[in-house]
């Protein structure tokens, strides 16, 4: 009872915010980039509620908490130091400046301006639609079996919930809608994710003592041989903290932002929004070793370790119904604000990208504010459909996603916006070496070791653009002078 009356004031709430930024949003710029007009709340929820989907909460945050035990709790950490305060410090004030400089919305668009290359702004456009869109399908995917197992709503209506309320805030109101959304549903993740760490430590009989039963547990289910190494736990925390440096949907929030003023106060908002997640969420995950034990613990059919039921198995057994109400809330909204993000940026790369930029550049803003909300439910409607077939390598695909899309755009990106130096044919060797040694590596090191294949092709660009720079053509000193001028 307590979790329908909860989603139908969701519902009302989430739609009312759609029909709300509908009125606002007269412009293609508009309902991309909210007419960059935002303030520093409503950017800081928006890249924080777009970093932590409901994967962290379930499957991540049980994964790590159950074989890193105590050690999880610096993945939360990093993300907040490293993803959250050091990406709006280092990248945000760049990002606004040569974006606006160059007039450009998009990641596409802004390797195009920056580089003075239509092609590279194409296959951009198309890896954002490869990989993103089969990425939201997951997401879909994996709420619909989550809502399912725990909460006793079918798969189906799982889906065709999720598909309804994100469709219509997303649609009418585009990123006004979702980052209004966006601020409401991190407060309900920050109080949900709270609630259930604060329960559950004070029935392991309070902090210390739940410090110490974590730390013996692990002990006692984790043998010496099977405990991740320092490298394995270095690049996760690399891949999970800097990854998102190089993610459209999420170097989209520094466009957006207000003014340049506002960035430090963003900075410290989103800070702390981070720490509070991934402590609540890899806390509540390690605390498996308290109140499960070899036996008990979730298991797949060939006996290993279900990872993704630990924390569902925990908050069903522990908490109460009321709390499991907003516990769904916080699942869902985790969830949406990603997914929302997810689907913008990639109906952007055909809207944007593609159809206004290659086919049809005389196209009004009107016909593209149309098409970019059209595409907009078509995306969602072909990833509830992907979602509903319950095709295998999707799964594989979303694993790729992070790696691939980081690797490819993080090295062009960040050295684009500081270094004068950066050529076009730098930018597309490291695009290139970014995109393929992430592919490469997922399959020789296999998808256990996917982090470790994730950073290195993070890095490995940061190599070779630079060394193709030296020795390739500049880039026009028109497109240097306009990019860089104040």
């Amino acid at each position: 009872m307590y979790s329908l009356v909860m989603l139908l004031a969701f519902l009302v709430v989430m739609v009312s915010v759609g029909v709300w930024g509908m009125k606002k949003t007269s412009t293609l710029g508009d309902f991309f980039l909210g007419g960059r007009t935002l303030g520093p709340w409503l950017s800081a929820f928006a890249y924080g509620t777009t970093y932590f989907s409901a994967v962290i909460f379930i499957g991540f945050a049980g994964n790590q908490g159950w074989n890193m035990g105590l050690n999880a709790i610096w993945i939360g950490v990093g993300n907040a130091l490293f993803g959250a305060l050091g990406a709006w410090l280092v990248l945000g004030k760049r990002t606004r400046r040569m974006t606006q400089r160059l007039d450009v919305m998009t990641m596409p668009e802004f390797l195009e301006a920056r580089y003075g290359s239509d092609h590279l702004k194409m296959i951009a456009a198309v890896l954002i639609f490869v990989f993103l869109l089969p990425y939201s399908a997951s997401v879909f995917k994996g709420l619909g079996h989550l809502f399912e197992s725990t909460f006793g709503i079918s798969y189906d209506f799982a889906l065709l919930v999720l598909v309804g309320i994100t469709g219509l805030y997303l649609i009418l109101g585009g990123y006004f809608a979702v980052t209004l959304t966006d601020f409401i549903q991190g407060f309900i993740m920050i109080v949900g994710a709270v609630s259930m760490l604060v329960i559950l430590v004070s029935k392991a009989g309070g902090l210390q003592s739940a410090l110490q039963a974590v730390a013996q547990g692990y002990e006692e289910h984790v043998p010496q041989g099977r405990r991740p190494s320092l490298l394995t736990m270095g690049s996760l925390i690399f891949m999970t903290s800097f990854g998102t440096w190089g993610l459209p949907q999420m170097v989209q929030k520094f466009y957006a932002i207000k003014d340049e003023l506002m960035i430090r106060r963003a900075a410290v908002i989103t800070t702390v929004f981070a720490l509070i997640i991934g402590v609540c969420a890899y806390g509540t995950g390690m605390l498996g070793h308290v109140f499960l034990d070899l036996d008990s613990v979730p298991r797949l059919a060939s006996g290993a370790v279900n990872y993704d039921l630990i924390v569902p198995t925990l908050l069903t057994t522990h908490l109460p119904e009321a709390l499991m109400a907003l516990i769904m809330l916080l699942v869902l909204s985790a969830s949406m604000s990603t997914l929302a993000s997810m689907i913008l940026v990639s109906s952007s790369a055909i809207t944007i990208d593609l159809y206004k930029g290659y086919l049809h550049p005389e196209v009004s803003d009107k016909t593209s504010l149309l098409m970019i909300r059209i595409l907009s439910g078509v995306f969602i409607l072909c990833s509830w459909a992907i979602s509903r077939m319950q095709i295998g390598f999707i799964v594989t695909l979303m694993s790729l996603s992070w790696g691939v899309l980081s690797g490819a755009f993080m090295a062009p990106y960040i050295l684009g916006i500081f270094w004068k130096g950066v050529t076009k044919a730098g930018a597309y060797a490291g695009f290139f070496a970014g995109a393929g040694t992430a592919v490469t590596l997922f399959f020789v090191l296999g998808a256990p070791r996917s982090p470790l294949a994730s950073s290195i092709a993070m890095l490995v660009p940061f190599i070779v653009v630079p060394a193709v720079s030296l020795v390739t053509p500049k880039v026009d000193s028109s497109v240097i002078d306009r990019a860089f001028s104040d």
